[in-house]
């Protein structure tokens, strides 16, 4: 069974690393020089390689709420010129401002069509 390890001297996580002057896995500190031998020689990698797209989400009456900020932006769908707008709520680190927009009248979701047609959300 897989457990984590920690550095008696610093108490840091310890990673494994192998070791070719040994030839043995060894687990190491990466603060201090702190190593000790792997009783365990298995290795458990789990790599989560998720992709995500800026997503409008659920839109349901954000034309109506009194709370969001108005721009004037033509609606692609009906043409109306009154928009609210919000800014994407993902977590990601590498995400940028965007913005989208929710027409008064007719509730379609869209963003900004001069961003990049590479770097448009998805809807």
């Amino acid at each position: 069974m897989a457990s984590l390890h920690f550095c008696s001297e610093c108490n840091n996580l310890l990673y494994p690393k192998a070791d070719p002057q040994r030839r043995v896995m060894v687990y190491a500190c990466r603060i201090c020089a702190y190593d000790e031998i792997g009783e365990n020689q298995c290795v458990y990698r789990n790599d989560l390689l998720t992709v995500t797209k800026e997503q409008v989400g659920v839109t349901n009456d954000l034309g109506s709420d009194p709370t969001l900020a108005h721009s004037k932006m033509h609606c692609p769908k009906c043409g109306h010129d009154d928009a609210v707008f919000f800014q994407d709520q993902s977590k990601r680190k590498e995400t940028r401002m965007i913005l989208f927009y929710v027409c008064t009248k007719c509730d379609h979701a869209y963003t900004d069509s001069t961003l990049d047609l590479e770097t448009q959300p998805e809807m």
